[in-house]
Parts: C-alpha cells; structure tokens; sequence
C-alpha cells in the first residue's frame, strides 16, 4: 500500500504553493492507482521509481485526475524535497527520466528539515500566434484584444506548450474568469494545454504575475504551473521584456485563488545563446500531509 506525502510547492513566505501529493515508494503501482491517487486529491501528483537504465538516478510518473502527463516541474520539485528529507539523494545532482526526458535536479541542504531545489528546463520554443488564434484565446478568456499589452501571444514551451497571453494590468488579470470548457475548446484548436496570462508588475526588477487556465486537468485553476513559468521567462526573453542574462525572474501566481505563489527561474547562456533554464522555489509540508494506502483507482 502506497503512502502518499502532501507537500506545497512554490510557496510565498512559507504559504500558498501548489499542493502536490508525492508518492516516493511507487514502485508496485500501475497507472490506474496513479491515477487514483491524483483523483482522490484533486491535484497533480508525483511518483517516484527506479531508474530502467545507468544513465538514470530515478524515473518520475505524473498524473492529474484526467490523464498523465509527460512532465510536471512542481510535482518533480516536490518529489526532490521528499526525496531529501527521507535521505534518499545521491551526492550533487540528481539524474530524472520522465516522459519528456532527462531532467536533472540540484538539491541543497539549508537549515535543519529545509532544502534548495531546482530542476533544469530545456530552451524554451516561442511561437506567435496568428491573429486569429490570438483573437480566439481572448474570446476564450472572456476579454477584448484592448485588455492585452502591447506585446505577442505566443505559444511557448520549454516541456509543454502553454499559450502567453499578456495582460495590461494585474488586476485585469485578477479579474479573469474564463469557462473552462471554452478554455478547453481553445486549447485544443490552437495546440496549447493551457492559457497562461501574465501582467509585468515591475519590468526592471523582473517580477510578474500569471494565472494558469489547464486544457483538461480536472480542475479550472492551478496555483503554480513551473514548466508555464519557464515557458514565460522564454517569452519574456524572446519580446525583450527581461535582458539576456541569468537574473532571476519572479512569476507570483495564484493570488486570485488566495494562494499566492512564487516561482523563480533562471535562463542559462552559452556563448550569447539561451541554452535551458533553471526552475526552483520554496517547498513545506501540508498540513495533514500524509495518507495511506491511497491505490484505488476509483474517483473519491
């Protein structure tokens, strides 16, 4: 029977985050239980394998209450801290195979019980959106083209794609409330899983506000979306919003759910060129933040 750890990912002084449910011992669970585990939480989840090969250190699974997913940065963030604080990590990096590829994690001991950690994204892939489609991912959120900021909607990705949909002011984007059947619709149509608008809070300090609206999740809203985040800071790049060089950039998220996030990344250059990203932030535990038993494959 599979124990299920909760922890909050991506907090903001020491609250809000994204709840992720981590299972770190999954080892004799097929997809099924997986899948239950997300359905009885409500949230994406992590489970932690071994490696199929020498290249590895371990092999992660996601799922959310609909399906699995290739990759999900908080759940591996979170999977990492739970690793961590079980004594479970090899010295220095960490090796990931997920379905979306290697991903590699850096895991820093701080105070007694805390942990730094941050997890590498490939180059992000920005592509602008015609007009058309522009126009369609406006109507799907419930706005005129006059809301947005002067700047692209754009497809990115860095794992998967998510649709950047710049907003003119924060309480505009405060003030969204898309269906999300509509949003589904939209998604589908322009090859997105999920519309991610965004308002520049403070341009020179690099620091932004998101909202996360999933394709077909099981839920409307996510508090903290890591690999959206990461496609952001492509796109910021790529608009000339931020400056090419590794500052961090600050994505705060889920304020209009009352759980305010804080997500931090990191681009990387070689020789003039972004060559990935790195994607961290604060993780705790959830209150109640252990299950057990939790392999049945039915809904709860």
């Amino acid at each position: 029977m599979a124990d299920v750890e909760v922890v909050n990912v991506f907090t903001h002084e020491g609250a809000g985050g994204n709840p992720c449910p981590v299972v770190a011992e999954a080892a004799g669970m097929d997809a099924a239980e997986m899948q239950g585990v997300a359905r009885r939480h409500g949230h994406e989840s992590g489970f932690v394998l071994p490696p199929e090969d020498d290249a590895h250190d371990y092999r992660f699974r996601f799922f959310v209450p609909n399906h699995e997913m290739e990759m999900c940065a908080h759940a591996t963030v979170g999977a990492l801290w739970v690793l961590a604080r079980q004594g479970r990590l090899p010295t220095g990096s960490v090796r990931i195979a997920t379905a979306s590829g290697t991903v590699i994690g850096f895991v820093q001991a701080r105070e007694a019980g805390a942990w730094q950690v941050e997890i590498t994204q490939p180059p992000g892939r920005v592509v602008p959106l015609p007009e058309a489609w522009a126009d369609e991912v406006c109507a799907a959120l419930g706005v005129a083209r006059d809301a947005l900021a002067d700047l692209t909607v754009h497809n990115a990705a860095t794992s998967r794609v998510k649709t950047l949909v710049p907003v003119r002011t924060p309480d505009a984007l405060h003030a969204l409330s898309p269906d999300p059947a509509i949003v589904e619709a939209a998604c589908r149509r322009i090859g997105s899983t999920g519309l991610y608008p965004y308002a520049v809070v403070d341009a020179a300090e690099r620091v932004f506000e998101a909202r996360q609206f999933p394709r077909s999740s099981g839920y409307p809203e996510d508090a903290a979306t890591g690999i959206a985040a990461a496609a952001l800071a492509f796109g910021l790049l790529h608009d000339g919003t931020v400056p090419p060089d590794d500052g961090p950039i600050r994505v705060y998220q889920g304020r209009a759910m009352g759980r305010l996030s804080e997500i931090q990344v990191r681009i990387g250059f070689a020789g003039g060129r972004p060559v990935g990203c790195l994607l961290g932030g604060e993780v705790v535990p959830a209150s109640g933040d252990r299950d057990h038993g939790l392999t049945d494959g039915a809904a709860a």
